[in-house]
């Protein structure tokens, strides 16, 4: 018998979307949408990380948290918690190699 994932989960297969929380070192993708509200939407918007955008996850903390991507041409470090909060889709062919910290 297989068990067929519900909700979020199964949209998100259908789709081809996940979170950039995710992602593999070295994977490389596309910003779809972003599900955080007020001021962590908006600080997530200031530091460029909008709809559209292509990003690349280069670095993981020992830990898992936090996060160094690559946007718009700079690096910057997020929370482990605001990657889960930005839904992606994979660019095909990405190599999935990057550093750990």
């Amino acid at each position: 018998m297989r068990i067929m994932p519900t909700g979020e989960t199964r949209e998100k297969m259908l789709n081809g979307t996940k979170t950039l929380r995710e992602f593999a070192l070295g994977e490389a993708g596309k910003v779809v949408s972003i599900s955080a509200t007020g001021p962590v939407r908006r600080r997530l918007f200031d530091m460029g990380i909008t709809p559209g955008a292509d990003i690349v996850l280069r670095r993981v903390a020992p830990l898992g948290d936090p996060i160094e991507i690559t946007i718009r041409g700079y690096q910057l470090s997020i929370r482990g918690a605001e990657a889960g909060m930005i839904a992606m889709r994979p660019d095909s062919g990405t190599d999935g190699e990057g550093d750990r910290a």
